[in-house]
C-alpha cells in the first residue's frame, strides 16, 4: 500500500473538527466491495476532489468493534431475511486517540441510516452493557435488552476517511477486515485484501459523486454487505447465510480474495 500511502500525501488534509460538519449522522449508504488494486486505481482519479481527514498527521485509522446480538442473531437474521427496518449495536473504538462509543445503527424502510451513539470510557470495552447509561440507551431505542444480548462478532480494520471538496458527502475506506467471534471463538484473517468503500451522502444535498462516477467508470457496481454480517457468515457455521452466497462469490471470483 505504499503507492496509496503516496497519493495520500498529495491529497488535501481535513481535521477531525472539521470533518464534523459532514458526519451525517442520518444519511444515505452506497457500499462497494473492491480489491486494493482497484483502490489504487480509483484513489488516482478522485484525489484532486477530496479532502483526507488525517489525526496527529495519520490519515490511515485503526478501529476496533464489537457486535451484539441475541443468543440467535436475531439482528444478523433480520438482515439476511431483507427486512426493511433493522438495527445493530456495537461498541467501537476509534484506536487513533481512544476515543469509544456505544452506537445504535438503525436503517428505516426508506433506506435512511441514522446512527446514534454515547460515548463509553476506553476500559469498559468488553463489559459496556453492565453500564446503566448503556442498558437505559438499549431500552430507549431498542426492542431488547442488555440481559437478552451477548457479544458475538469483534473486528478489526483500518479507515481513511474522505470528504468532498464541497464538504456534501463522506466516504470511509476500509481494509485489513479480519474477524474473531467471541461466541464460537472462530476467527478469520482471509478478508485482509478486501476493501469496503462507503459513500455517506445526506439525502437532501444528494447529487452527483465524483467517487461513484469514477467507480462507474471502472465498472465497479455498488455491493451492499455489513462487515457484522460477513464476519458472522465467516465465522459463526450455525448461522443462515444463503443470501450472501453471491456476494461471497463475487468477493472470491472478482476480487480474487478466497475465503
Amino acid at each position: 500500500m505504499q503507492r496509496l500511502a503516496h497519493i495520500i500525501r498529495t491529497m488535501q488534509p481535513i481535521s477531525l473538527q472539521e470533518m464534523g460538519d459532514v458526519k451525517m449522522m442520518n444519511r444515505i449508504d452506497t457500499k462497494f466491495l473492491l480489491s486494493k488494486v482497484q483502490l489504487l486505481t480509483a484513489f488516482a482519479m478522485i484525489k484532486d476532489g477530496y479532502h483526507v481527514q488525517t489525526i496527529g498527521g495519520q490519515a490511515i485509522a485503526p478501529y476496533h468493534t464489537l457486535y451484539f446480538d441475541t443468543p440467535d442473531v436475531a439482528m444478523y437474521t433480520m438482515h439476511h431475511n431483507r427486512k426493511l427496518h433493522r438495527q445493530k449495536l456495537r461498541v467501537r473504538c476509534y484506536r487513533q486517540n481512544n476515543t469509544t462509543f456505544f452506537e445504535l445503527k438503525d436503517k428505516n424502510n426508506r433506506g435512511k441510516t441514522k446512527k446514534t451513539r454515547i460515548p463509553v470510557a476506553l476500559e469498559c470495552f468488553d463489559n459496556c452493557l453492565a453500564l446503566p447509561e448503556v442498558s437505559d440507551f438499549v431500552a430507549q431505542n431498542t426492542p431488547y435488552t442488555v440481559e437478552g444480548l451477548l457479544p458475538q462478532v469483534e473486528n478489526f480494520f483500518n479507515r481513511i476517511t474522505l470528504a468532498n471538496n464541497e464538504l456534501t458527502e463522506r466516504v470511509t475506506i476500509d481494509s485489513d477486515i479480519r474477524f474473531l467471534n467471541r461466541h464460537t471463538g472462530l476467527e478469520n484473517h482471509s478478508m485482509t485484501g478486501l476493501v469496503v468503500v462507503e459513500v455517506k451522502q445526506d439525502p437532501s444535498l444528494r447529487a452527483n459523486s465524483l467517487l461513484i462516477n469514477a467507480l462507474r467508470q471502472l465498472r465497479i457496481q455498488p455491493k451492499r454487505i455489513s462487515k457484522y454480517c460477513l464476519g458472522t457468515v465467516l465465522t459463526n457455521h450455525e448461522a443462515k447465510y444463503n443470501r450472501f452466497k453471491q456476494k461471497l462469490r463475487y468477493i472470491e471470483k472478482e476480487l480474487g480474495i478466497r475465503n
